[in-house]
């Protein structure tokens, strides 16, 4: 089946051509994001590919299926960008991927932890310039330090295990109980609360719904332990950005590793080094030594493209062979 993939990198291509070997489906890459005005470029395509940087909504889903689009195929976990009841409507399935590596989100979300905490990105620009002070690099151990993991998904307890491993104490939180690190010595699932008054480190895992959009604002960072580091390798929404820049004056939060950032549409995945950054918000963020930001660029691992791109095509060819769907994601209600 013709196959049309939008904001396409590098890595994409080689991961897709290599579970397309047998050459079963026909695939086009191109780079511009899936936005109203790039629509039309999907017509004649009966499959459009979407990654999580595009914008999905109800104009372009009705450009997409007078164009001949009859299903959308997320090379992605997250759905936010999509709207799923325009979609429903317009009875185009929309498949995602599940689950990639968790490993891989929950690796990068440590490694931000570890970087922060030993100053390795300030180490790093001063040894380069000849300054090998150590002045100002003193960081902590992470062993008997309490981490609160929010979400405890996949990659929220791979997390988990992670700061297990370095002798941290772990609260877990999730709307439901979870039996996966039951009995594992020194976790143990708490209210948020008590993750929000206890932990030295805080990992968000959750996906981004109504309820989620913002959990870290002025008042949870209040009841949040002075120093605290917070990370964010989920959806950027989950964070008030302008309530962390607050925080993060006053050192109400110790450092803050950013994966992603709630307006990094057009600027994540781009190389914008040879313009002025218009998003005085993330220009701010990035004047802290204190914080880390990284393009969205946790999931990327060579396991993960592999993942992503043979369960996205599985996707497509059980659509194709009028199969169940078993990635298919609906409208809630």
């Amino acid at each position: 089946m013709r196959m049309v993939m939008f904001d396409s990198r590098r890595y994409d291509r080689e991961a897709f051509d290599a579970a397309n070997a047998s050459g079963r489906h026909e695939i086009t890459y191109l780079e511009p994001r899936l936005t109203p005005e790039t629509a039309a470029l999907a017509g004649g395509y009966p499959a459009v590919c979407s990654f999580v940087s595009d914008r999905v909504d109800d104009r372009v889903l009705e450009e997409l299926h007078a164009g001949g689009t009859r299903v959308l195929l997320l090379r992605s976990a997250g759905f936010n960008h999509v709207d799923l009841r325009a979609a429903a409507r317009l009875a185009v399935p929309v498949l995602r991927v599940p689950e990639y590596s968790p490993y891989a989100v929950a690796e990068h979300a440590v490694a931000l932890v570890l970087a922060l905490n030993r100053h390795i990105h300030r180490a790093h620009a001063r040894v380069r310039e000849g300054n090998f002070s150590l002045d100002g690099l003193a960081g902590f151990d992470l062993h008997g330090k309490t981490a609160g993991v929010i979400g405890l998904g996949r990659i929220g307890q791979a997390a988990a295990r992670i700061f297990l491993g370095f002798g941290c104490r772990v609260l877990g939180y999730d709307l439901v109980p979870h039996t996966g690190l039951a009995g594992a010595p020194g976790f143990r699932q708490a209210g948020l609360h008590e993750v929000y008054a206890e932990s030295d480190i805080i990992s968000l895992h959750v996906p981004l719904t109504p309820s989620t959009r913002h959990m870290i604002d002025d008042a949870a960072i209040s009841r949040m332990k002075p120093g605290v580091y917070i990370i964010n390798t989920g959806r950027g929404a989950l964070i008030d950005s302008m309530a962390l820049i607050r925080a993060l004056k006053t050192r109400r939060i110790g450092a803050a590793g950013l994966d992603v950032y709630e307006e990094e549409e057009g600027v994540f995945f781009e190389d914008l080094s040879n313009t002025v950054l218009q998003d005085d918000v993330l220009a701010r963020l990035l004047t802290f030594p204190n914080v880390i930001v990284t393009a969205h660029q946790a999931f990327l691992t060579r396991e993960a493209l592999h993942n992503i791109a043979s369960v996205t095509l599985d996707n497509l060819t059980a659509f194709e062979e009028q199969r169940p769907l078993v990635n298919a994601v609906r409208p809630s209600g």
